[in-house]
């Protein structure tokens, strides 16, 4: 019998991850199928109620569902408790458990360029959910120290705050991390600053960036933003933002199938929908 999996978000009509994930069924002989359900904020609990009842296998959860999801789900797996936001969903025997695999999919996608996060000096701009993923997991890692840049100071402050792990952090406004710049040896963009269409805007300046810093932008639309193509011109190391989109997927279907998936092939799908630049 053919098993569902799906994903949850409005809007939804962008999300790559159906082709992602439809072409690994095919690709690993699975009798599955994925899909995408654009689910109002209101109708959630019933999409989530209604998901269960069919016996969906699992599901991917996307903006703006990924904090709201988790008091309507059986069980939620600690770090993703802690962040305060699922993107994936696994039925198991019936119960639905939540997970996060975005913090650990930048993480994983990141090795490539920086082997070990141990002894990093971070530096993360944006607080939001994308944001608080990924510095829980570094703070989990032993950075040498991991701080917060945003527009709003205090949201930065609160993440710090909840942090739950031992980590050297601080809360910092833009102009402070454009001024401290040269302290950090990795710097990673969260907001949706320089997505397309607004692909000529940026968060900060580079003035004063480190020349061996690793510059990465969490955004793939476009494949490299302004902030990366002025880091590129200052000698510094980039990633865009596929590495974590795809490793994030890549997780998610390992928790669903118990395969981890070809990484280039999921690379390979997404530059094709891209456009293949």
């Amino acid at each position: 019998m053919e098993k569902l999996f799906a994903v949850l978000g409005d809007p939804i009509g962008h999300s790559m991850s159906p082709m992602m994930h439809n072409d690994l069924f095919s690709y690993y002989d699975i009798d599955a199928h994925y899909l995408p359900f654009r689910i109002k904020a209101e109708n959630l609990e019933d999409a989530v109620k209604g998901l269960k009842a069919i016996g969906v296998a699992g599901f991917n959860v996307t903006v703006p569902h990924k904090s709201k999801i988790i008091p309507l789900l059986d069980e939620i797996d600690e770090l993703a408790l802690q962040i305060g936001a699922v993107n994936t969903v696994v039925n198991e025997d019936g119960r639905l458990k939540g997970y996060n695999t975005d913090g650990q999919g930048f993480l994983t996608g990141l090795q490539f360029y920086v082997p070990s996060i141990t002894g990093q000096k971070v530096l993360i701009i944006g607080a939001g959910g994308a944001a608080k993923a990924i510095y829980f997991t570094i703070a989990k890692n032993n950075p040498a120290k991991v701080d917060i840049a945003n527009r709003t100071v205090d949201k930065a402050i609160k993440l710090v705050e909840e942090c739950p792990f031992s980590a050297s952090s601080k809360a910092i406004s833009l102009p402070d991390a454009n001024r401290d710049l040269g302290l950090y040896d990795l710097i990673i963009q969260t907001t949706m600053i320089g997505m397309a269409p607004k692909i000529s805007e940026s968060p900060i300046t580079l003035i004063n960036l480190k020349k061996q810093a690793m510059v990465c932008d969490i955004i793939y639309n476009p494949l490299e933003t302004q902030l990366l193509l002025e880091a590129k011109q200052m000698g510094a190391r980039v990633q865009n933002g596929l590495d974590m989109f795809v490793y994030q997927g890549a997780l998610a279907f390992e928790r669903w199938t118990g395969i981890f998936p070809d990484v280039e092939r999921m690379k390979k799908n997404v530059l094709g929908q891209l456009g293949g630049k």
